[in-house]
């Protein structure tokens, strides 16, 4: 069942994001008069098609069919979608309609201003998607988040190398000072960091970061857990200790005669003692208790922890509007650092390009709203920041193309375009095996 929900997820999200691209080239395609021979959702290759507006069965259930400009359709290789624009060499190769004279109505005999809009029309309904979504998301769900203020880090073994301790509470990268603790390795790989500043007991404490390692921040995640005292929330009635004298706000601080500083530091300990009972020591206001505690085989004790303090920042729809604008052009630059560690070898960050396996493991197993508009409205980024490389394949190249002739009016020829898509098709199939083979590999490992 989680399979199949994070299936649809992936489905309806990309799908979404597909329609929404090749909407932006067709918008601008007819506000121009140019002519739209096909709109289609996935691929249609070797001309099998799920769906066509053009078949024979729909035409007899919607006869004007037959006169629409368009053909609308739905392919059946899922690897994206496409806008079939008349008179544009694109991923179709289609050379016999360029080998014609040209018209009117063909997207080559346009002025450069027009075709440039064409173009980038796809990249800017991609961001004026992410804009709404996250304004929509703003208004009615606020933006919520644990602060780094306060908070402490739970290390592994590679943020103990490069010199964090568990307990530190980190003050700031450089200059930058996160805000936000579930981005904390996200900014030290991003920021090209060279050192942090930490609270370390009652000491501020400088760490120098060795910046060869980022390619190991990376590929390794929980570089920084939330350090949480075991401090008690709840008691479940379905709990092996229900009804065993715990109660909300006891802080556990020894499992038999193990110190336990942080619930982290639990986890092996209980393990170790699944199926049987253990003395712990708590302290309760100004009282330190023992008890016997049960413990399951899953090595739990049945408890909720008290959770840490959730900050949320409230909007109203007014304003939304420019925090949801700050909000998509802050994801835009956040990608953009992680594409130029992408082209940085030494980083080695091309070892964690993924497809759309990874793209479904970042859905969550069920569903919920909030979590599937913030996934949908980053991947709109993605896609768009993706689009606006300069590959002759992707969108990218067809602006740089037409801004190169609109700056020195040359217009490049059609056989330079022909040949230049080809190669941009090779380096994009090219990426898509490289994001595959990253997947399968990590499946394996």
């Amino acid at each position: 069942m989680i399979v199949l929900i994070k299936t649809l997820q992936v489905i309806l999200a990309l799908s979404l994001l597909i329609l929404i691209h090749e909407f932006g080239h067709f918008f601008f395609a007819k506000i121009f008069g140019i002519r739209v021979d096909k709109f289609y959702l996935f691929f249609d290759t070797g001309d099998f098609k799920l769906f066509s507006t053009k078949s024979k069965w729909f035409i007899r259930l919607c006869p004007k069919a037959e006169k629409w400009e368009t053909e609308y359709g739905i392919g059946w290789l899922p690897l994206g979608g496409y806008c079939k624009i008349a008179g544009m060499i694109d991923e179709s190769l289609d050379t016999d309609q360029m080998a014609s004279e040209p018209q009117p109505w063909e997207f080559r005999t346009k002025p450069a201003w027009q075709r440039l809009f064409v173009m980038a029309g796809g990249v800017f309904m991609n961001f004026l998607l992410a804009i709404c979504i996250y304004i929509g998301i703003l208004a009615g769900w606020g933006e919520s988040y644990i602060s780094t203020e306060g908070n402490k880090v739970y290390v592994n073994e590679l943020a103990y190398e490069m010199g964090f301790r568990t307990g530190d509470q980190i003050l700031s990268f450089d200059d930058y000072k996160p805000e936000n603790f579930a981005m904390l390795q996200a900014d030290l790989a991003r920021n090209n960091v060279s050192k942090a500043t930490v609270i370390r007991q009652t000491d501020t404490v400088d760490l120098y970061i060795d910046q060869n390692r980022i390619g190991e921040v990376l590929q390794t995640p929980g570089m920084f857990d939330l350090a949480l005292p075991f401090v008690i929330g709840e008691v479940p009635e379905t709990s092996v200790n229900y009804g065993q004298d715990l109660l909300p706000g006891d802080q556990i601080v020894r499992i038999g005669e193990e110190k336990v500083e942080y619930v982290q530091d639990s986890r092996p300990l209980l393990q170790s003692l699944a199926g049987n009972t253990s003395s712990i020591t708590i302290i309760r206001q100004s009282d330190t208790l023992v008890k016997e505690v049960k413990i399951d085989t899953a090595g739990h004790i049945g408890v909720l922890l008290q959770q840490p303090e959730i900050r949320t920042k409230e909007y109203n729809l007014l304003s939304a509007i420019p925090a949801g604008f700050k909000k998509t052009f802050s994801t835009i630059g956040g990608y953009l650092q992680d594409l130029k560690l992408v082209f940085t070898p030494r980083t080695e960050a091309y070892k964690s390009v993924g497809s759309f396996i990874s793209i479904g493991k970042i859905f969550p197993s069920s569903w919920d709203w909030l979590s599937f508009l913030n996934i949908v409205a980053m991947l709109s980024v993605m896609l768009g920041v993706m689009n606006l490389i300069p590959i002759p394949a992707l969108d990218g190249g067809h602006i740089a193309f037409t801004l190169y002739e609109i700056i020195t009016r040359r217009k490049p020829s059609d056989k330079f375009l022909m040949v230049t898509q080809i190669i941009g098709m090779i380096l994009v199939f090219g990426l898509m095996i490289l994001a595959f083979g990253n997947d399968i590999f990590r499946l394996f490992r």
